[in-house]
């Protein structure tokens, strides 16, 4: 059916019009001065350019239908505009306000192309800058500056996302758009992604079933990668970062081009890092980390559409800080030799957009593998699997006004588990998952009311094949599981003035249990799993509200959420252990509630325009129907940042200095297997610039994480297992070199 259907998509391509679609004008300031540099950017189909010294810009080779055209420059408001391309030049003069603080930006994860602000899902947006965010050899770590997004850690190397106090199977991870399945059920491995070419992270707050399915219970989390060269550039850069803490150092070198019609880029990196140091100075055993990844892409854009494929490949060894390692490992070091996970990862897509009269057609596709071994003792391989995945869909956005959009979609996954050259432990059987939805979407504008509504279908099958003897411990006999689902959401956005926003969102979401939680029975880690195959879907309902209120110079955001989960399932000790000694886990379940939300102020002050105030505030409280407390719900979090921007400070152009303070309240709610954390307040200190050397620009920032070496153990460290801090003060070097033709 899906070859079928690009078949017949790319032969109607022979019908589009031949007609020439130019959009060109000019950028200019409130006094109608020209901007020199400004971007034009085109996001859906990845076409752009800059506006030259008189502030004209052209596009050129354009499709029709109606388009989205983005405005941005440094210090101005960004503006976005919607145009109906049909065959004739189009002339779109933009003026562009001068703004201190950052304003509403361009989400794509929300199913339609649209800004924050006109979608009734909340999406927050993350810029990844690696001179001006917090350095830190713990990607994730980046992600806990958006509120209401923590980590669950094992260190700097091992890190997973918390969305609202779930984590894991409960929150969907995409890469650029896709599905991106690596064992990420479990607290103990990687998040699998690295910064590399990552220009932008968005985030759903809150059950995404509607547009991702199954796992996409408690939000998604989408890693966009960075955008092509302007037409007619060639451009690159190199960033290296050093860590004091773990002696660590990232590299990554890039270089991307695009003419008229063709673009493309490749991008490589590295990362070593030793055992880090806990707050006090002594190391954690184990805590090492090394990995490498390359990235290309290459596309084609023209009136009939945009074609794209990716390829990603990438390997991470990863120490584990578990008793066995610990009681071995008596020097700091850097390499693996025992006791670790290596992931090797490689991920191809195709990414399309085909533009036929008033129809859009987005036809996307991709194959990733992930293998999986843990190693013990050296060289003796513990557990070795394969995980297979071939993930597509196919979208059509029917024809539409102004003001109303409508998509309807197709969605598939073929996925297999193999465990490879009969290792000792077969923590999951072979088993293959198939998984078909279709759904809609409808957006329609009332005056200012912005409604968005959409229904969901899935099914989903389960079956694997038998493991072990039968009438042994770790028989387990074949399985077969058979899901269905409805999902859906009704939600709306309200501009009650220029200033002032409300959104408002009801969603019913589910989840499936997967093969882990299914089928467990084996050693992983330091405890023994065990699945049940009795286990029955999640299912979530979820009402949330936010305000957003804007001043030139003042921001002030508030959001609310009420999620009930009926089946909710969790891992628990069952009280028991082996004959060797491992704590048995079971998975269970049972109903649940979580609520919460999240608060924040950024203020400018006129009178001081050097002077930025941000303070955010998140909550949540995770209770089962029996009273028990939820396990890895983070604890109150206030974090303050005061940065001072100078045009010009020495020898530093666009010089800042950053003092941020992470404040984490007692959190004494804890679930039946955890205990009690105290609070702890860190501060980091950070400050750059940009230095110009002959004409060559350098990007430069030293930065100082856990100023004062606080010892403190994070209530979501699961090194708390084994009474280990969390890391000490680190001194950090960043630089970043572009090079080749830049605006």
């Amino acid at each position: 059916m899906k070859f079928i259907l690009i078949f017949a998509a790319t032969l109607a391509l022979c019908h589009v019009a031949n007609a020439q679609n130019i959009i060109r004008g000019k950028i200019s300031d409130q006094d109608n001065q020209p901007l020199s540099g400004a971007v034009i950017f085109l996001p859906e189909i990845n076409k752009g350019t800059y506006s030259d010294k008189a502030g004209n810009y052209e596009l050129t080779g354009l499709p029709n239908g109606k388009i989205k055209i983005q405005f941005k420059y440094l210090g101005y408001t960004n503006k976005i505009e919607t145009i109906l391309l049909s065959g004739t030049p189009v002339e779109l003069n933009v003026s562009l306000q001068m703004t201190v603080i950052r304003t509403e930006e361009f989400v794509i994860t929300g199913g339609y192309s649209s800004t924050q602000h006109e979608n009734a899902v909340k999406i927050e947006s993350l810029k990844l800058d690696p001179l001006t965010d917090t350095p830190t050899p713990n990607f994730t770590e980046m992600l806990t500056r958006i509120p209401g997004v923590d980590m669950i850690s094992k260190g700097s190397g091992v890190a997973k996302p918390v969305i609202r106090g779930l984590s894991m199977n409960d929150i969907l991870v995409l890469n650029n758009g896709v599905r991106f399945e690596n064992y990420q059920y479990s607290d103990h491995h990687p998040l699998g992604i690295d910064e590399f070419g990552i220009e932008d992270v968005e985030v759903i707050k809150g059950p995404a079933s509607l547009l991702y399915g199954s796992d996409a219970i408690g939000g998604v989390i989408n890693f966009i990668k960075e955008t092509p060269a302007a037409i007619g550039t060639t451009v690159g850069d190199y960033n290296l970062q050093l860590f004091s803490n773990s002696l660590g150092m990232t590299n990554n070198l890039g270089f991307k081009s695009a003419t008229k019609k063709f673009f493309g880029g490749i991008r490589a990196g590295q990362k070593t890092n030793a055992d880090y140091l806990q707050g006090g100075g002594a190391f954690v055993p184990n805590t090492r980390f090394n990995e490498w990844s390359a990235k290309t892409n290459a596309g084609f854009t023209s009136k009939a559409g945009t074609f794209k494929i990716f390829y990603d490949v990438n390997q991470q060894k990863l120490g584990l800080a578990e008793p066995d390692a610990i009681e071995q490992i008596t020097k700091r070091g850097r390499s693996n030799n025992i006791f670790y996970q290596q992931f090797k990862t490689s991920l191809l897509s195709s990414q399309n957009k085909l533009y036929l009269g008033n129809f859009r057609i987005d036809i996307n596709t991709a194959f990733q593998n992930t293998e999986l071994v843990h190693f013990g003792e050296e060289n003796v391989y513990e557990i070795q699997m394969k995980l297979a995945t071939w993930t597509y869909e196919t979208k059509v956005f029917l024809p539409s006004g102004e003001n109303a959009e409508y998509i309807i979609g197709f969605q598939g996954m073929n996925q297999n588990n193999t465990n490879l050259n009969d290792r000792e432990t077969k923590l999951l059987p072979d088993a293959e998952t198939n998984n078909y939805s279709g759904f809609c979407l409808i957006q329609h504008s009332f005056d200012k009311l912005k409604l968005q509504a959409g229904i969901r279908y899935d099914a989903r099958s389960i079956t694997t094949t038998a493991t072990g003897n039968p009438g042994s411990a770790d028989y387990r006999a074949p399985l077969a599981k058979s899901y269905d689902s409805f999902s859906g959401s009704l939600g709306a956005t309200y501009p009650a003035s220029e200033k002032l926003l409300v959104r408002g969102n009801i969603a019913a979401a589910y989840r499936t249990p997967n093969i882990a939680e299914l089928t467990s029975n084996g050693a992983h880690e330091m405890r023994y799993e065990i699945g049940d195959r009795n286990l029955v879907p999640e299912n979530s309902l979820e009402f949330d509200a936010s305000l957003h209120y804007h001043l030139s110079n003042f921001t002030f955001d508030i959001a609310g959420f009420y999620n009930r989960i009926d089946d909710f399932i969790f891992i628990s000790p069952a009280g028991t252990t082996t004959n060797s000694g491992l704590s048995i886990y079971q998975y269970m379940q049972g109903d649940a509630t979580l609520y919460g939300g999240e608060a924040g102020i950024h203020l400018h002050p006129k009178p001081v325009k050097w002077l930025h105030l941000k303070t955010i505030f998140s909550t949540v409280t995770g209770k089962r129907q029996n009273g028990d407390y939820l396990p890895f719900i983070p604890a109150h979090k206030l974090n303050t940042e005061i940065m001072v921007e100078k045009g010009k400070l020495g020898l530093l152009k666009k010089a800042f200095i950053s003092l941020e303070s992470h404040s984490a309240f007692d959190q004494n709610k804890a679930a039946p297997d955890e205990t009690t954390t105290p609070g702890y307040t860190v501060l980091n200190l950070t400050a750059g610039g940009n230095i110009r050397w002959n004409n060559q620009s350098v990007s430069i920032c030293l930065g100082a994480n856990n100023l004062f070496d606080k010892k403190y153990i994070d209530h979501l460290s699961t090194l708390k297992e084994v009474s280990y801090f969390n890391p000490g003060r680190n001194i950090s070097l960043t630089l970043k070199v572009p090079f080749g033709q830049c605006h």
